[in-house]
């Protein structure tokens, strides 16, 4: 092409340089005649010529970028020709035959427990009816193509509007996605594997192709309806009405049409038993609108299935395979790592961390004990049993029964929103240990109020047994559930602290954001936020090894069809939430039986011969939820019982019936042929002898007991638990001079005093109003202290310190120390040597450097007090000498007369 091109160029200059004139006659340059005209003519044309040359060389470079920009468009279409030859070549060598677009054999896609036991087996499990197209009702075909590919009757099995979005998301979310015609779901479906890849999305282009030529479009959408996943074991729209409305799909209606065309986009997630029991309904109503949309149904029909769906019951013929809660529970995680083909692709192994023995106990413990308590309107119970260290799920029971039709026996109770009762209270309280309280710290288990937030009434939290018991400490408060302590200790701690640690702990429910805190206050710590059974036993998983959290695992291994490993479960260094030493005192507090013995008793179900467990308990006030979850560092049990239509239950006794005994039940089964353990304790736990009642530390004989405090924490001197000295003749406080007389006895008293955490009500200290009036109620005269002093007696009394009365032989140079008692405040201190005044104190301390001369002093100390009452004390010492030192008489001598006569010494 370049050689054409000059050639062209070289032709055209040599035309040019010929011609004579305008007219194109070839000019005889050597003829004479015209030399002097061909002279003139000839300079003229040669400037003309160089004008031409210039402006064609300009020509010839727009023509050789013109020609370069050719020359690169041709050789890229030519390598894109040729590549895309290649790549289809290498795509169709490797395709599977359209034919088998008609299914003649199974899958064997297994999931496993973790020993092997086969939980769930495609192959074998699978529901499998195909229809003919006749039988299929039109709604459920114009739904299915109106939901999944509305252009269907008019594309050749392939949108490429919706291939270029899939494709763009490869860039937008890492990955290709959507954008597939029916013609392509069912070559994925049925041919490919649901690898998400620019070459996986090429196979199906070709495939879809191929199809489309082969066979019809209402053959095409027959093959879909029976090729597609409709969730559980159902496989095509035959089994799906079956499973799901207990009829032929002939007879399917225009809601019943709607639910299942929304089903295979995402079975696991979408199905009416999943865990997310609701989703189903957004979905059928997006398929209803888009049907209306594209001019199938009227809008009155629309909004006419859409008020069936919110009433609509299905069958309850949800699965006949093992663990069906847990295997639900699987497909949906391997649905959202993996996409929502992979159960249904074949060849997978799914290793799991369940072990089916002890689920099929778990299982029908459930169902026993549940069947025992029907009388008491308790129709439903569910139960999750984790390994402590990992979070590995050992047994899941969503219900009682899977396929029970008396109820929503598919609902997977263990991952659905309940509220806990008093079992989130331990979270409360190891919130209170980060923040330094202690199991000793004194509550007052009286009557309170507590305001209830902007636009709502005074909060009034009751016990559950209806009594108060005063004076508490935390590990019994915690021990025995009593409620008004906890909320006490939330409002102590804040409610923002502890949903931080309850999300911390992997709640993820009680999230500490703006919107939770608008809808939970003071009644959080007795159950007032809904959680998951799940998650709040995994949470108390952090209380059983020393703090760590743990994510419930589903998962150990995934492999494909030819052994290799996508996804393999190894435990990873786990994250520390809780301190050792906060997990060891509330794993303490929770196994210690003697410290809730006042309200369980020494004998209920929730201990355990021979093992040292932590349980809690909870129950809603409205008794429509019970929970018992505990374990020790081996494996934690969390149990719940009640209605899955949130009715109350008639009675229920924690400890006693309800959730109790499944727990114990499943974790006695749980820890067969395991070793007996104890929680250790950890280096930074100290012990040391508290009063039995106010929990400072132990005095003056008192009753004590030990107790267990993260070092730093101790408590001190006993404010509450006190001896004060009472004059003999009143009965009330004696005065100082009462005190120096002897004149009084020593009382033992309480003095109670709370700071209202909440900043009260109106200004007024609710939690002290509330103890004034349980001690009115009392007849216990120790809880009345008395506040006033006794009558006719100085109430100011002042004492050396040093020296002493009486003290000899002192230095020249010593301190001076004063005592001044009162009932009221000191205005002044004067001290007096030898009656002159050394020096007047106004505050203290009473203290002061001295020197005297040797000899005997008289010091003299006056203390008065803002009322003008005053006291003063005298005392005599000796400096060098003995206090009481005279000094001997020294003898005169006189003159005497001559006779040698000595007068006497005149005294």
């Amino acid at each position: 092409m370049l050689k054409l091109f000059r050639l062209m160029i070289n032709v055209s200059r040599v035309k040019i340089l010929s011609l004579d004139d305008s007219e194109g006659n070839l000019v005889n340059y050597s003829d004479s005649g015209y030399a002097l005209k061909m002279w003139k003519d000839r300079l003229k044309r040669r400037s003309s010529l160089r004008s031409r040359k210039v402006n064609r060389r300009k020509n010839i470079n727009y023509s050789g970028h013109f020609y370069s920009l050719s020359k690169l468009a041709f050789i890229g279409v030519i390598i894109a020709i040729i590549g895309g030859i290649a790549v289809l070549s290498y795509i169709a060598y490797d395709l599977p035959s359209p034919d088998k677009i008609i299914r003649r054999e199974g899958f064997s896609t297994k999931i496993l427990d973790r020993n092997g036991e086969v939980l769930y087996d495609i192959y074998q499990d699978e529901k499998r009816e195909p229809v003919k197209y006749e039988d299929v009702p039109d709604y459920l075909k114009e739904a299915t193509v109106s939901i999944e590919d509305k252009n269907f009757y008019t594309h050749e099995g392939f949108d490429v509007f919706g291939m270029f979005r899939g494709f763009t998301r490869l860039f937008t979310r890492g990955r290709a996605q959507g954008g597939s015609t029916l013609t392509q779901q069912l070559v994925k479906n049925v041919l490919l594997t649901s690898e998400r890849s620019i070459l996986r999305k090429l196979k199906e282009f070709v495939l879809a192709v191929q199809i489309e030529r082969k066979y019809s479009k209402d053959e095409i959408l027959l093959m879909y309806l029976n090729e597609a996943p409709y969730g559980g074991t159902a496989w095509g729209v035959q089994a799906a009405s079956e499973a799901y409305f207990d009829k032929d799909v002939s007879d399917l209606n225009l809601v019943e049409s709607a639910i299942l065309a929304g089903l295979p986009q995402r079975p696991s997630y979408y199905s009416p038993y999943s865990t997310n029991s609701d989703a189903y309904k957004s979905r059928t109503k997006e398929v209803l609108r888009r049907m209306r949309e594209d001019g199938k149904i009227t809008q009155e029909q629309e909004d006419g299935a859409v008020e069936m769906l919110e009433k609509y019951e299905f069958s309850g013929k949800g699965g006949d395979f093992k663990a069906p809660h847990f295997v639900e529970y699987v497909k949906e995680i391997l649905e959202e790592r993996y996409g929502a083909a992979i159960i249904e692709q074949g060849g997978y192994k799914v290793t799991t961390t369940l072990d089916w023995e002890l689920q099929e106990e778990a299982q029908s413990i459930v169902s026993e004990e549940i069947e025992k308590v029907e009388n008491l309107q308790i129709t439903n119970g569910a139960v999750v049993a984790l390994d402590s260290q990992t979070g590995e799920i050992l047994a899941m029971v969503g219900s009682k029964d899977f396929n029970a039709e008396d109820y929503d026996g598919q609902v997977n109770v263990t991952l659905s929103l309940r509220q806990p009762g008093s079992a989130i209270k331990p979270i409360t309280y190891v919130t209170a240990f980060k923040k330094y309280y202690t199991p000793s710290t004194l509550i007052m288990d009286v009557p309170t109020e507590f305001p209830g937030g902007a636009g709502q009434p005074n909060y009034k939290p009751v016990n559950y047994d209806g009594k108060y018991r005063g004076p508490i400490q935390l590990r019994y408060a915690l021990a025995n559930s009593i409620n008004v302590p906890a909320v006490k200790v939330l409002a102590m701690v804040g409610i923002r602290n502890v949903l931080e640690t309850a999300y911390d702990l992997g709640i993820s429910s009680l999230e500490p954001t703006s919107q939770t805190l608008s809808r939970v206050g003071l009644s959080l710590t007795l159950g007032g936020g809904e959680v998951r059974l799940l998650e709040l036993t995994g949470a108390y998983g952090a209380f059983l090894n020393k703090g760590y959290k743990i994510e419930p695992i589903a998962i150990l291994k995934v492999e494909d069809s030819d052994g290799r490993v996508l996804e393999e479960y190894k435990s990873e260094r786990r994250k520390q939430v809780l301190s050792e030493e906060q997990a060891f005192l509330i794993a303490d507090i929770l196994s210690d039986n003697k410290a809730r013995s006042l309200i369980f008793g020494e004998n209920s179900l929730l201990n355990i011969k021979d093992h040292q467990i932590a349980v809690k308990t909870g129950t809603t006030n409205d008794k429509r939820d019970n929970w018992a979850i505990g374990g020790n560092s081996q494996v934690v049990v969390g149990s719940w019982v009640g209605n899955n239509d949130n009715s109350p239950m008639k009675e229920v006794a924690s400890g006693v019936s309800g959730a109790s005994p499944i727990w114990r039940r499943i974790l006695l089964k749980s820890l067969e042929g395991k070793v007996n353990t104890a929680f250790e304790i950890p280096s930074g736990i100290v012990t040391k002898e508290v009063d039995v009642v106010s929990g400072y530390s132990a005095h003056d004989g008192f009753p004590s007991r030990l107790e267990y405090f993260i070092k730093g924490t101790e408590p001190g001197e006993d404010p509450v638990h006190v001896k004060l000295k009472i004059c003999k003749s009143q009965g009330k406080l004696a005065t100082p001079s009462d005190i120096s007389s002897g004149n009084y006895e020593d009382k033992e008293y309480f003095a109670f005093k709370e700071e209202d955490a909440t900043g009260g009500i109106d200004g007024v200290n609710k939690w002290q109003e509330g103890i004034l009036a349980w001690i009115a109620t009392q007849n216990d005269g120790r809880y009345n202290p008395p506040t006033d002093y006794c009558e006719g007696s100085n109430p100011l009394y002042v004492e050396f310190v040093s020296p002493r009365d009486h003290d000899s032989n002192l230095p020249g140079k010593f301190n001076l120390q004063v005592k001044v008692d009162s009932i009221s405040d000191i205005s002044e201190v004067v001290i007096e040597i030898d009656g002159v005044k050394l020096r007047t104190f106004t505050g203290k301390p009473y203290s002061q450097d001295i020197e005297l001369s040797s000899g005997v002093h008289e010091l003299r100390a006056v203390a008065r007090d803002v009322n003008g009452k005053e006291s003063d004390r005298r005392i005599t010492i000796g400096v060098g000498v003995p206090w009481d030192y005279s000094p001997s008489p020294i003898p005169t001598i006189v003159p005497t007369p001559t006779t040698g006569s000595v007068n006497t010494p005149t005294p």
